[in-house]
């Protein structure tokens, strides 16, 4: 089961947040050598038009950390509001595992 963090992003700010994947005991760094990311922002569950979340896996890739972010650009270009999202990580034999999902909030911005 996918933990659910729930954020807040300034529009025209650069995004970071490290996130520490654990197995599903709880406790035990998951190893991520061989896995790649995926990771989107959508206004709701059902909407074709989406945001790709960069996320990327930290060296070392035993220690289980992604690093999700978005530049200013792209957060300039969301319109304020409540949005969905998740991370999941992909093994190499086609595993898919949700690690994280969450609302995030876009704060309007005033500057530009």
């Amino acid at each position: 089961m996918a933990s659910i963090l729930n954020q807040v992003i300034d529009q025209g700010t650069t995004f970071s947040k490290q996130i520490t994947v654990y197995q599903t005991d709880g406790v035990t760094v998951q190893n991520l050598t061989g896995y790649t990311t995926t990771s989107q922002l959508r206004k709701n569950y059902t909407s074709s038009a989406y945001t790709d979340i960069l996320a990327t896996i930290s060296s070392p890739a035993t220690n289980g950390i992604i690093i999700m972010s978005l530049t200013a650009v792209q957060t300039a270009a969301i319109k304020s509001g409540r949005y969905v999202y998740d991370l999941q990580i992909n093994a190499a034999d086609g595993t898919v595992t949700r690690v994280l999902e969450g609302v995030i909030t876009i704060r309007p911005e005033v500057t530009k």
